[in-house]
C-alpha cells in the first residue's frame, strides 16, 4: 500500500509542477526565460510526468491567455461561472483546447506570440497510443503493488488517467468560487489558501489575477507559494532567467 500511495503523490505533485512551472507560468506568461537545451528538457519532463494526461504547451498558453482575457466572462473558456458543474466545465474546456492544439479554432493573434513548441512531443503526447500505453503503465504498477485486501486503491486510478485536467479543474473552480479577495480584479477570483497545499501556488487565483505577471503567486505574509523556491533556485542555478516584469505588466 506503501509504494502506491507514494506512487500517488509522486505522480500528482511531479505533473503539477509541470502544469504550474512549464505550462503555466513559462508558456502561458513567460515569467522567467531559458535557453532551447531547458525548454526542450521541461517539455519533455512535461511529458513524462503528464503521462495520459499531457497538455500542449501551445495549446494550454493560448487557452490560459484567453482565461485572463475574458475571466468570468461569457468568453472565458473556463469559468465555472458559466457551467453547472466541475464536469461539464471541464468538457467545456476539452472541446475549445482541442480546436486550438488541432489548429483548427480561429485565434486572435495577440494570443499567438511566443508561444514554445515541439512537434514531435506534442505530436506523441497527443496521440491516442501514448495515452493507452501510459494509462496501462499505470494499470499494470497498481496491479503489481495493491494488496489483495485494498482494492480500493484502484478507484485512483482516473485521477492518474486524468491527472492535468484534475489540476485545472479544480484550481479553476474553487479558484473563482471559494476564499478571500485581497484585490477587487472586476471578475470572480480567489485565493483558496486552505488548499493551496494541493496544488503548488496555483489556487492563490485573486493574486495571480490582479498581478499576473509576477512569479511569486503569494502576496500576504500569511501566504506561501511552494513553487516559489524552486523558481528561485532554478535562477540561481543559472538554469533560468527571471524577467521582472513590473508588477503592473497589461497581460
Amino acid at each position: 500500500m506503501t509504494i502506491i500511495l507514494v506512487f500517488f503523490v509522486l505522480h500528482w505533485y511531479l505533473s503539477l509542477f509541470s502544469q504550474t512551472f512549464f505550462l503555466h507560468r513559462y508558456s502561458a506568461h513567460g515569467m522567467f526565460k531559458m535557453n532551447k537545451f531547458w525548454e526542450k528538457f521541461f517539455y519533455a519532463f512535461l511529458y513524462i510526468t503528464q503521462g495520459s494526461s499531457y497538455l500542449q504547451p501551445r495549446a494550454y498558453a493560448v487557452l490560459h491567455r484567453m482565461h485572463h482575457m475574458y475571466s468570468d466572462t461569457e468568453k472565458d473558456p473556463h469559468s465555472p461561472h458559466y457551467s453547472n458543474n466541475a464536469f461539464t466545465m471541464m468538457w467545456k474546456t476539452k472541446s475549445i483546447y482541442s480546436g486550438i492544439a488541432k489548429k483548427t479554432a480561429i485565434i486572435e493573434e495577440k494570443f499567438l506570440k511566443n508561444l514554445p513548441e515541439w512537434p514531435l512531443i506534442d505530436k506523441l503526447g497527443d496521440h491516442w497510443y501514448s495515452r493507452v500505453a501510459w494509462g496501462t503503465a499505470y494499470v499494470l504498477f497498481y496491479i503489481a503493488f495493491v494488496p489483495a485486501n485494498a482494492w480500493y486503491l484502484y478507484l485512483l486510478l482516473p485521477i492518474h488517467f486524468l491527472m492535468g485536467p484534475v489540476h485545472g479543474a479544480i484550481v479553476n473552480w474553487f479558484g473563482h468560487k471559494l476564499g478571500y479577495a485581497n484585490w477587487d480584479n472586476q471578475d470572480k477570483s480567489k485565493n483558496t489558501l486552505v488548499m493551496d497545499v494541493l496544488l503548488g501556488g496555483e489556487l492563490f487565483q485573486n493574486n495571480h489575477h490582479k498581478y499576473a505577471a509576477r512569479a511569486n503567486f503569494a502576496n500576504k505574509w500569511y501566504e506561501f507559494d511552494p513553487t516559489w523556491p524552486v523558481i528561485k533556485f532554478l535562477s540561481w542555478v543559472r538554469i533560468i532567467k527571471l524577467s521582472y516584469k513590473p508588477d503592473n505588466t497589461v497581460f
